[in-house]
């Protein structure tokens, strides 16, 4: 069965939003619609929807006309089983002693490695993107240097790849959260894959607001591997919730904003020790001052 896809771009999380619930009476109707912030510091935001059917053209672009978006870019994708296509192209990731792999490479976990397994669906937290693997080997930065977590958090978690790393190689159970209802429940899929139950701890939260990280804080490390706004918009809760002489590892962020990042955290007592630049984004591993 034929796939088709129907993008266009306008500024105003408001305006998507409006775009892309009018999109659900199109007809034919999509059988799926994305509404994203995109990441280049742009402004702009993505809708898209996916189509069993050819979409109305003249339909998008009435709608594009009249929310000020540009015109939509229409195309038919190929039949692709795209699971067993991530599973061929996405080769398992070493980032220090952390090797993530898929099911389908099992037979590939080195002898000595912490293993994470996270399946070839759940592309994005797997290690491939620069902003996880660059959290990655933050950690075990720090933990060659003899550093060894005791209160560890995981802001806006994903598939608790970060979490499942921390609670691999220390004792203390791990704190997982994430805004978003589906990405906890994907994170707990993982956490039992990985048998770490009792070991990582998923909650839905937005930021530090949770009973539980309330009760647990101070950390002495805290991952938030999400977007410039949202990191910056954190730093006070972040300077708050974090031990003097505790650590933040800090991705999500374009190399072009990291010096934005570094000067906020700055502001509130949370210095740069660290940055890493893998291909556009950055991560930064910061200190609170003692």
């Amino acid at each position: 069965m034929p796939t088709f896809t129907a993008f266009t771009t306008l500024t105003g999380k408001e305006q998507a939003e409006a775009l892309g619930l009018a999109m659900e009476r199109l007809v034919p109707e999509p059988t799926g619609i994305g509404v994203f912030e995109m990441e280049d510091g742009s402004g702009l935001w993505e809708i898209g929807g996916y189509f069993t059917e050819r979409p109305d053209e003249t339909a998008l672009a009435v709608l594009a006309s009249a929310f000020g978006a540009k015109a939509f870019v229409i195309s038919e994708l190929p039949e692709t089983d795209w699971v067993a296509k991530v599973k061929r192209e996405l080769a398992p990731v070493e980032a220090g002693r952390f090797f993530v792999y898929g099911s389908h490479d099992a037979d590939k976990v080195p002898e000595g490695a912490e293993p994470l397994l996270i399946e070839a669906a759940m592309a994005f937290g797997t290690g491939h993107h620069g902003t996880t693997l660059g959290c990655l080997r933050a950690l075990d930065r720090l933990a060659s240097g003899g550093f060894v977590g005791q209160s560890v958090a995981d802001i806006g978690c994903g598939t608790a790849v970060l979490a499942m790393a921390a609670a691999r190689i220390w004792p203390n159970p791990v704190l997982a959260s994430d805004i978003d209802e589906v990405a906890v429940e994907v994170a707990e899929a993982n956490v039992t894959a990985n048998d770490l139950q009792g070991r990582v701890i998923c909650l839905e939260a937005t930021g530090f607001d949770h009973a539980s990280l309330a009760a647990a804080a101070p950390f002495d490390l805290v991952f938030a591997n999400i977007l410039k706004a949202p990191l910056i918009a954190l730093a006070p809760d972040m300077a708050s919730h974090l031990q003097p002489g505790g650590h933040a590892i800090l991705s999500g962020i374009l190399n072009e904003q990291a010096d934005e990042v570094i000067e906020v955290y700055a502001e509130n007592g949370i210095n740069l020790v660290h940055r890493e630049e893998i291909v556009e984004w950055t991560t930064l591993t910061l200190t609170k001052m003692g």
